[in-house]
């Protein structure tokens, strides 16, 4: 007698079987998703490059100092440079480190993704508005165009994919009496 072949369970968060092995991606969702998530960090990557080759911090952190004389109740910090290049470049980093998950999908990371787009496409604009009431570029402004357009893209991104969850396909008998999950074999 032959032993009954079964089906390895479905994971329910992308249809993957269950192997041991992470799900390589969620389908077009999670590419589109990981590739918008890519982008918009690389772009805030070369933001943070643009704004520490072009002095930055000699332009925030007199506003915030002024701002805060003015409205102490905000907790706007100032910042050394290498307080500040550090602590951007391990966000840059934890972002990086994020986006394997981004790419398979994950519920959490399309959450995620809307603050992160919103977050950005504000920076990528204060940029721009800043430029414009100076009358001057301010540091940071060549690369604000990149951080508007990959931002949008995450927040499009995310938006298109809130609702697209992959479900597991139904284990049927197969023509020659074997089990399927549907879907050819990896």
């Amino acid at each position: 007698m032959t032993e009954p072949v079964v089906a390895p369970a479905a994971d329910f968060t992308t249809g993957a079987a269950r192997t041991g092995w992470p799900a390589r991606s969620a389908g077009p969702a999670g590419r589109l998703l990981g590739g918008a998530w890519l982008a918009l960090t690389i772009a805030l990557a070369l933001h943070v490059v643009d704004e520490a080759c072009h002095d930055f911090l000699s332009l925030y952190n007199p506003i915030v100092t002024a701002l805060r004389g003015q409205l102490p109740f905000l907790p706007l910090p100032t910042f050394t440079f290498s307080v500040w290049i550090a602590g951007l470049g391990l966000a840059v980093g934890l972002l990086l480190a994020l986006t394997p998950l981004a790419f398979r999908g994950r519920r959490w990371m399309r959450r995620l993704s809307f603050p992160f787009a919103v977050l950005m496409f504000g920076n990528g604009l204060t940029h721009v508005v800043g430029s414009i009431v100076l009358h001057r570029l301010v540091p940071g402004f060549w690369s604000s165009p990149l951080l508007l357009l990959a931002s949008a893209w995450l927040f499009l991104a995310a938006f298109a994919g809130r609702s697209k969850i992959v479900r597991p396909q139904p284990v049927t008998s197969g023509i020659r009496g074997g089990l399927s999950s549907g879907s050819p074999p990896p």
